[in-house]
């Protein structure tokens, strides 16, 4: 089971190893500023570059990820 943590006040997602703090950092996306719910996977979407466009930078199943929301 890999944890994903969202805080939506500073636009941050990490993605863990296993449980919430307690395993290994394995990514950090920064200028996050929503993670959508797609046919059964957590989508990261990243502003980009100088235009502000978003983008979808990772996507991991449901199903083995737990998903915590920070402000």
């Amino acid at each position: 089971m890999q944890t994903l943590m969202f805080n939506s006040t500073i636009k941050r997602v990490q993605l863990w190893e296993g449980s919430k703090g307690n395993s290994k950092l394995i990514e950090t996306f920064d200028n996050v500023p929503t993670v959508k719910v797609e046919n059964g996977y957590y989508e990261v979407m990243q502003k980009s570059g100088e235009n502000g466009g978003v983008v979808p930078v990772l996507r991991v199943p449901m199903a083995n990820t737990n998903m915590f929301i920070e402000r």
